[in-house]
């Protein structure tokens, strides 16, 4: 691969890789637009949680772009060079249903810059559209394997079926990924979309006999399932009254991810990915008692966790 420009100018604890663009959401209140997508939505949620990160992405030279673009540093999130690429910023227009869930359509094209790790950060993380959308899905496939065995690979495929072609294609392409990542989050949606005759608890074993290390399904109020090849634990959810579920499961990834630099040195234990857990729970539990992908503070989290 060719690089056109490398990722920061100096190490960043996390790099995320994937799409941003806004939402457009329509609700009984009428139509509001936040920035938004699934890995700029995990970026921003790192940097409110005070962790060193950058996000490689391809907005438009346009208000939406710059509005993005202020959005991630306002959190502190470096937007990485080569990531305003595009004319136009990518749209998902969310309608609300009366308990909250959204369903989106997404106005998109993906195309990401070639570019190459001049370093490997702690935790490389990807996920959603940029996976599964060619001709940026290429590219993101070549950063996984430039990075593989350099740094944890973390990945939430964070299925969108109007954007992936056939079950059996999107199959192929996230089985073709899973095995160049340390860690795979998903939703139990996005586990019986992909996995319609297994079990979840079938859907993480398999995931692990891929190759991956760490499998996690988050099931909404009935918590998450953690899985190595060693154990797997159920995590409780933590009760909160519904605004909107934008931004839940990437909230949940950002915590995932700070755990996971935070763990020290006891690896995977089952203490360790309890206490993981219940951190990702909380903060999805406070990103979805407020409208919108608005996730937690540090401190917020830190109050959360203490009541």
């Amino acid at each position: 691969m060719t690089a056109t420009s490398s990722l920061a100018p100096e190490p960043l604890d996390v790099v995320v890789v994937g799409e941003a663009l806004i939402d457009i959401v329509q609700s009984a209140d009428g139509v509001a637009e936040y920035p938004g997508g699934s890995p700029a939505n995990v970026a921003y949620g790192l940097g409110r949680l005070d962790v060193k990160a950058g996000l490689l992405t391809a907005i438009g030279r346009d208000e939406r772009g710059d509005a993005i673009a202020a959005h991630l540093q306002s959190a502190g999130v470096v937007l990485l060079p080569g990531s305003k690429s595009l004319q136009e910023t990518a749209t998902a227009t969310a309608r609300i249903a009366a308990d909250g869930s959204a369903t989106y359509t997404f106005d998109i094209d993906w195309a990401l810059a070639p570019v190459a790790l001049p370093y490997a950060p702690r935790i490389l993380h990807t996920g959603s559209i940029a996976t599964f959308l060619e001709p940026g899905a290429g590219v993101v496939r070549s950063l996984l394997e430039q990075a593989r065995g350099g740094c944890m690979v973390t990945y939430d495929p964070n299925i969108r079926p109007d954007l992936l072609g056939t079950h059996r294609e999107a199959l192929s392409l996230f089985e073709e990924i899973v095995p160049l990542t340390s860690v795979v989050r998903m939703s139990g949606s996005d586990a019986r979309w992909l996995y319609p005759n297994k079990t979840l608890e079938e859907t993480a074993s398999h995931l692990l006999a891929l190759g991956t290390g760490l499998a996690v399904i988050t099931r909404g109020a009935q918590g998450s399932l953690m899985a190595t090849r060693h154990i797997q634990l159920s995590v409780p959810a933590i009760p909160s009254s519904v605004a909107d579920t934008i931004g839940a499961g990437d909230s949940y990834m950002s915590a995932l991810i700070m755990g996971l630099l935070l763990r020290g040195s006891d690896g995977m234990a089952p203490t360790v990915l309890e206490r993981i857990g219940s951190i990702a729970s909380m903060a999805a539990s406070i990103t979805v008692g407020r409208p919108g992908a608005n996730p937690p503070t540090h401190r917020e989290l830190l109050a959360g966790m203490a009541r």
